[in-house]
């Protein structure tokens, strides 16, 4: 079966997990500390730190706001399920949007309907690596929380996506253009957010008993608490294989850059099929996933006919004000409409050449 989402891994990320190994650090150590400085400086970012995944970073990124309970939360509905839960987690009400139907991103356009009184913040997702354009939702003076889980190598003008609002978060998911087994990561402008995050990743302690230990601190078994908060810590094994990916970042991405190329070359003449919008001249795309809008109606049967001959498709994602646990009566059209026409094919750079003309001829075949 191929895949629709993957990672290529190799010796060097066994060198790297089985030197933290060999040193006994499997838990947070120097592995850490590195992937921190190495991806801070490729991203030009003002601070950067790990966490265990993008989904805990989500949280901590809704949670440096300290918005009063209630506060409403704007977020597109065509996205994963963590943005959501983040919100509610901290005691806040996520209120969603829609999206422009060809970048799958939310606009000021979106968003602007659903502004209240209570609105305290805004969330926005780079959909598949496509930078939103940040400089028209600046406009409305509220906070920015920036999802960059998909973008970790996306940049509007000179600026690197998750870098542009006023907290960013990445995602080091096994399936992500920087993969680890498991990781997130955060990025904040705000100096004493960086500061929160970091006395808080450690079940609110800030540093442990050892690092306290090495200041040559009285009592360093003492703890100070911060807050009573969830153990979010990375750890160096995941860190190593983040090292590894880390080097091979620009490899992948130039991987992806020609499958999702080719796709739109092979595609374009193909009258059934609405394929997904290429980068404007002050974007860099990162390319994480092929989102194509089918418009014969026959989206479903197109998904069954790629699984029979051996390829995975998916939907990323199911609109969140559809499923009955958010409780949404809101309509949102263009994200009802991808529901109904989207489907992602596969985009990876673990994609063999005759896996990707498996899938080029495949999708021209069902016509």
């Amino acid at each position: 079966m191929i895949s629709v989402f993957g990672s290529k891994v190799g010796q060097e990320e066994l060198r790297e997990v089985q030197s933290s190994l060999e040193n006994q650090w499997m838990g947070i150590g120097p592995k850490t500390r590195q992937f921190e400085e190495a991806f801070s400086k490729r991203l030009n970012l003002p601070s950067f730190t790990l966490l265990n995944s993008g989904s805990n970073s989500l949280l901590m990124a809704v949670k440096l706001l300290d918005l009063p309970k209630g506060s409403e939360v704007i977020l597109p509905s065509f996205t994963w399920i963590s943005c959501a839960h983040s919100i509610l987690l901290a005691g806040l009400k996520p209120v969603f949007c829609d999206v422009d139907i060809n970048t799958h991103n939310v606009t000021l356009e979106t968003i602007e309907p659903c502004i209240t009184k209570n609105t305290k913040a805004l969330m926005v997702v780079h959909y598949a690596g496509k930078p939103v354009r940040m400089e028209t939702l600046s406009e409305l003076g509220l906070p920015i929380i920036e999802d960059a889980a998909h973008a970790v190598d996306s940049k509007l003008g000179d600026q690197y996506c998750g870098s542009i609002g006023d907290i960013g978060i990445y995602s080091f998911d096994a399936i992500k253009n920087l993969p680890m087994p498991e990781g997130g990561g955060i990025t904040a402008k705000n100096p004493k957010h960086t500061e929160q995050t970091n006395n808080l990743r450690y079940c609110g302690i800030g540093k442990s008993g050892f690092e306290v230990s090495q200041t040559k601190s009285h009592r360093w078994w003492e703890y100070h608490i911060f807050d009573v908060y969830p153990k979010l810590i990375p750890n160096d094994i995941c860190a190593s294989v983040g090292l590894a990916q880390l080097k091979k970042v620009d490899l992948h991405q130039k991987l992806r850059k020609k499958i999702w190329n080719l796709y739109q070359e092979t595609f374009k003449n193909l009258p059934w099929l609405i394929l997904p919008k290429d980068p404007e001249p002050d974007e860099q795309h990162s390319y994480f996933t092929y989102c194509i809008r089918l418009t014969n109606g026959r989206r479903d049967e197109f998904a069954h006919y790629l699984l029979d001959k051996g390829i995975y498709s998916t939907l990323r994602y199911h609109p969140l004000h559809l499923n009955p646990i958010y409780q949404s009566t809101k309509k949102l059209p263009n994200c009802e409409q991808l529901n109904e026409t989207a489907l992602n094919l596969p985009l990876h750079p673990n994609l063999s050449d005759s896996d990707i003309q498996k899938i080029i001829e495949t999708v021209k075949n069902f016509a």
